[in-house]
């Protein structure tokens, strides 16, 4: 060996280095109060835009859509606070998922209840078979996962098939990113070039007021771009450019605030008793399990961000179970979407370097305390979208890197290694990108059968970059040149031999250890 190769510049690290307040390691009560409103800033986008998409097409109005609003924002706290406390115990939010959209319109479009003359009753009705589905769903993750059925599946994960699983967790949402910026670029682009100059370049430059400046990076450009929305809608700009457009951009179009009531705590069945229907809950089991390959993804990049080991799968098996949990929550209170581990909350950790677990149990009192108020969290939530899209653009990336991150565990110079990086994840992106174009052209999936729920879960699962992207990868490294003991060098397994159970490894033992004694219910081997 020559004295290069000798060099090591960047050694392998099982914690991510720079990381300013670990999982443990809260920042001072008001401090970590400004960052949990942060992080429940941050989430506001996807759970206003989805029941967005979904509610007028369910034949709901604007009350209907604020009464889901809050309720997914209610159960979204509870979840997080179970997840945070008994679940991975990481510092992740639960919410609402673009996965669950296929099938939820697949229930709205399915024409059940096209006869129906009143809006309001086929709303009911639609949510009706939605919470019907969710609650089955909620059985299979809640099965995968404390069954132990999913810690036999990853305990096969190496560093290498982790990688697109990660990246793409990320990588794979890039039409939230600068497409929905570019709806209202007047509003979108400053919100992109304020955050990356407050996170990235004056934090620098001002070493004093770094601190303020990069860790509240997110909430000091909202605040300020929000503003200049304001103004705009407010002078006039917008008065006569096009309907769509007007959506887009001004702060009075969203119909929250006005619909929203003072007070107003979710409950469950508010809607009333769930309806099941054979076909419905078979392609929403499909979409639960993509949720649950996505968000095991953000888990990963969760613990990296947090400054914690790598997860041990009995970990990641328990955070599915309480993921199902949440499910079975989605489906009784009547969210109209299912929930998975939030993609931009992980990179907003990223971002500020902050992976307290407190501060996301704060963010989930927010969620709580502004779902019973309504017009205070309507305000909020009014904020147009691509303001929203702008941080994702930011935020996303930062959790697509933490999947190339894991490249350091693994041998580069390998041409499997690059056969499997290469295919995973260009098929992953190019077989999602080919079902989401065929839909959108044709109206329905390219698996065009006589049975729709059939279609619907080809299609669930195919237009999932993840899901594609990772399977692929799994399926190669446990199969390619399995017998030869340098393969597993190259896919990195070796880095993760100790964490295969928490108690192996005294750090794993800190992080993921159950509060109150409960280890002995939920066992690690």
């Amino acid at each position: 060996m020559t004295k290069v190769e000798g060099l090591q510049p960047h050694p392998v690290r099982d914690q991510f280095p720079g990381i300013e307040y670990c999982i443990n390691s809260p920042p001072s009560w008001y401090e970590a109060t400004i960052l949990g409103f942060q992080h429940y800033l941050v989430m506001l986008g996807t759970t206003v835009l989805i029941p967005t998409i979904l509610v007028p097409q369910m034949g709901g109005g604007n009350e209907e859509k604020v009464r889901v609003v809050q309720t997914l924002l209610f159960v979204a706290g509870i979840k997080t606070l179970l997840q945070t406390y008994f679940g991975t115990r990481l510092p992740v939010v639960i919410g609402g998922s673009y996965t669950f959209i296929i099938p939820t319109l697949s229930i709205i479009l399915s024409g059940r209840y096209a006869n129906e003359i009143d809006p309001h009753q086929r709303f009911l009705k639609t949510m009706r078979s939605i919470q019907g589905a969710l609650i089955i769903a909620s059985i299979f993750q809640l099965v995968i996962g404390f069954f132990g059925i999913w810690r036999i599946v990853v305990r096969y994960l190496s560093p290498l098939s982790a990688v697109p699983l990660v990246t793409l967790a990320g990588l794979g949402l890039y039409s939230h990113g600068f497409p929905a910026v570019a709806k209202c670029i007047e509003i979108g682009l400053p919100q992109l070039i304020l955050l990356i100059l407050f996170s990235q370049y004056l934090s620098h430059a001002l070493g004093g007021k770094r601190v303020l400046l990069d860790r509240f990076s997110v909430l000091i450009t909202v605040a300020i771009v929000w503003i200049y929305a304001v103004i705009l809608t407010g002078s006039g700009v917008y008065k006569h450019r096009r309907p769509l457009t007007q959506f887009h951009c001004r702060t009075d179009r969203a119909g929250l605030i006005h619909a929203a009531p003072w007070v107003k705590v979710p409950y469950p069945f508010q809607w009333g008793g769930p309806s099941f229907h054979a076909g419905d809950c078979f392609v929403m089991m499909a979409a639960s399990f993509v949720a649950l390959v996505e968000s095991t993804g953000t888990y990963i990049a969760v613990s990296r961000y947090a400054g914690a080991t790598p997860l041990p799968p009995s970990i990641l098996s328990r955070g599915v179970g309480w993921q199902g949990f949440g499910l079975l929550l989605d489906g009784m209170f009547g969210t109209a979407n299912g929930s998975a581990a939030s993609v931009e909350n992980a990179g907003l950790l990223g971002l500020t370097r902050v992976g307290s677990r407190r501060v996301v149990e704060i963010s989930a009192v927010f969620m709580i305390f502004f779902s019973c108020l309504g017009k205070f969290g309507a305000v909020v939530a009014s904020i147009p979208m691509p303001i929203a899209a702008a941080l994702y653009c930011v935020l996303f990336a930062y959790v697509a890197s933490a999947g190339l991150g894991l490249l350091q565990y693994c041998n580069l110079n390998s041409f499997r290694t690059k056969f499997i990086l290469g295919t995973s994840i260009f098929l992953g992106l190019s077989v999602a990108q080919y079902f989401n174009e065929f839909s959108s052209v044709a109206g329905y999936s390219p698996v065009h059968t006589h049975s729709r729920p059939f279609n619907d879960i080809v299609t669930v699962i195919f237009s999932s970059p993840v899901v594609v992207a990772a399977t692929l990868a799994y399926f190669f490294d446990c199969t390619l040149h399995h017998g030869d003991s340098e393969v597993r060098k190259d896919s990195g397994r070796h880095w993760w031999e100790k964490f295969r159970s928490y108690r192996t490894d005294m750090r794993s033992e800190e992080f993921y250890c159950l509060p109150y004694n409960l280890n002995k219910y939920f066992p690690s081997e």
